[in-house]
């Protein structure tokens, strides 16, 4: 008799042969200063990869067969060859879904995103009035998403997303947030807010309270699959019930980032050198990187929970998210500082005064950005590259919007939407 298989959370601790999808930020320009950016934009890197180099790694993701990508930044719609390399990815058989502020979706652009079913739009927004959105994003920011929400509902583009970071002071929103995303006839999507980047400055002010923390739970236990969640709250699986999602920290198994400048992270929330796997621009390209960077290796080897695994909640939150850990300074194989349990709570003050590690790279416009190590394929940069002018004035040409294939609307809920088990599912060794 065969024995059973493993179930998929299982198979997939252990890494795929690709990523199911992955994020990818284009740019570190941004026309805001959002205060919790997981990644300190602002500012242009001069060094971030150029178009060819851009279509060269879409290239590798057709061939990988990873039918998704996430797009971020930064915001990705002021980098001039935007449009272009959305064309290109759909016509190389890559789903697109970009994350944007709404400065760029004007009447006429979300006319042309509503034309086609081959790219996904997702719309940040961080309160559900002026007020709340503004005081974290910037003013004027709450008034442009609505503005791009407004073109988007007009157009007939059903389903884009309206994308909350939660923090302490818009959770209290959650129905209205709802009723937002209802009114223009999108899907709401809610994440976690990590102490990552910015966000690591903030975090203490943002987070929500353990009370806050369980009025989330039990929310979205009720509305279920009407709200995404893109597995940002597993670690709250230890109140009862599991969420929707994976339920599982796919870094570097299934998941992983490309940053601007080509280097590929585990985690799009943990841009920090200890989790640096390698650059596109090193010999084999990004699928070496993935198949054989012994930083991914270590993380699809069985982890141990440490201290987590004498807690009865662990088999449902397995000790929560690696980047909250690491950027507040706890081990990782501690617990999360947000654990339900309040382990998290006691840790963090066991060692409060303690410094925590802080993120690599800071392209903020109020500040110059920390030097980078040299990594392989990565030219080492000053301390202090000159700003370079971000555009924003710039439309999408038709053949930006041709219709090759629809996209999978892959890592929505969880990052194996779309998955059909069979799939080959460890990285093959390395020759």
């Amino acid at each position: 008799m065969n024995a059973a298989p493993l179930p998929l959370v299982e198979q997939f601790q252990f890494g795929l042969a690709a990523p199911i999808c992955l994020t990818w930020e284009l740019t570190y320009a941004c026309n805001l200063a959002c205060r919790h950016c997981l990644s300190s934009s602002g500012r242009r890197d001069p060094r971030e990869l150029s178009t060819a180099e851009c279509k060269a790694v879409i290239g590798e993701l057709e061939r990988m067969q990873v039918f998704y990508v996430n797009v971020g930044g930064g915001e990705p719609t002021v980098r001039p060859d935007f449009w272009e390399l959305v064309d290109y990815a759909t016509e190389h058989h890559v789903g697109v879904k970009f994350s944007t502020n709404g400065v760029k979706i004007t009447a006429e652009v979300a006319r042309r995103l509503a034309a086609s079913d081959y790219v996904d739009v997702q719309i940040s927004l961080d309160g559900a009035t002026a007020e709340v959105n503004d005081a974290v994003r910037g003013a004027g920011s709450y008034a442009t998403a609505l503005a791009a929400m407004r073109n988007l509902a007009a157009a007939g583009f059903a389903g884009f997303k309206i994308s909350v970071v939660v923090t302490r002071h818009n959770v209290g929103q959650l129905d209205a947030f709802k009723a937002l995303a209802d009114r223009f006839g999108a899907q709401l999507r809610l994440t976690r807010l990590r102490p990552s980047g910015r966000g690591a400055d903030v975090w203490d002010e943002l987070h929500p309270t353990a009370q806050q923390q369980r009025d989330l739970y039990d929310w979205l236990a009720a509305r279920g699959e009407q709200v995404l969640t893109g597995d940002s709250f597993f670690h709250l699986a230890a109140f009862g019930e599991s969420l929707p999602g994976l339920n599982l920290c796919g870094a570097g198994r299934v998941v992983c980032l490309i940053d601007p400048v080509g280097d590929v992270y585990a985690c799009p929330f943990a841009i920090h050198d200890n989790f640096l796997a390698g650059n596109v621009r090193g010999p084999g390209g990004f699928a070496v990187v993935w198949q054989q960077a012994p930083l991914f290796a270590e993380l699809r080897q069985p982890q141990g929970g440490g201290a987590c695994t004498s807690c009865s909640a662990y088999d449902a939150c397995r000790g929560g998210c690696m980047a909250a850990k690491f950027f507040t300074g706890l081990p990782l194989d501690g617990p999360d500082p947000e654990c339900v349990k309040g382990h998290g709570e006691r840790a963090l003050l066991a060692q409060a005064g303690a410094p925590a590690p802080r993120p690599s790279g800071d392209h903020s416009h109020r500040t110059g950005r920390a030097p980078r190590p040299a990594a392989p394929g990565r030219p080492g940069g000053s301390s202090r590259p000159a700003p370079v002018p971000v555009s924003i004035g710039l439309r999408p040409p038709p053949s930006a919007l041709r219709a090759v294939r629809p996209p999978d609307r892959a890592c929505d809920e969880n990052p194996l939407a779309g998955f059909t088990p069979g799939a080959p599912l460890s990285a093959p060794p390395a020759a």
